[in-house]
């Protein structure tokens, strides 16, 4: 997702997912296949390369279960404590959350 109407579009009407260090809001679109916005705010995450790595494993995260999500843009919104995770519990909050969101889906 690129502009802020896309953004905009997902937070007015969500299905929210989430673990006290991660939401993901999630809105069905009409393209067909699933888009991924972030939201990592230096307020909650204060070093740049801890940003980085929550962004980098976020969209390898997306990329590898694309194929079984629904068409919908999600907003992946980090939280305060974020940062505190490692790789592993990062990923798998993150598996969590998206086999939520294809629950959750309307025609699953």
């Amino acid at each position: 997702m690129l502009t802020p109407n896309h953004f905009t579009f997902v937070f007015q009407q969500p299905q929210r997912a989430g673990t006290p260090q991660i939401t993901i809001l999630g809105r069905l679109n009409s393209l067909g296949h699933p888009r991924i916005g972030l939201t990592v705010a230096k307020k909650n995450v204060k070093r740049a390369h801890e940003r980085n790595r929550i962004k980098r494993l976020t969209r390898e995260s997306f990329r590898l279960r694309q194929h079984e999500l629904p068409p919908m843009d999600f907003v992946v919104v980090a939280k305060k404590g974020v940062a505190d995770l490692d790789n592993r519990a990062l990923s798998e909050a993150l598996e969590k959350l998206w086999r939520r969101h294809c629950r959750l889906s309307p025609g699953s």
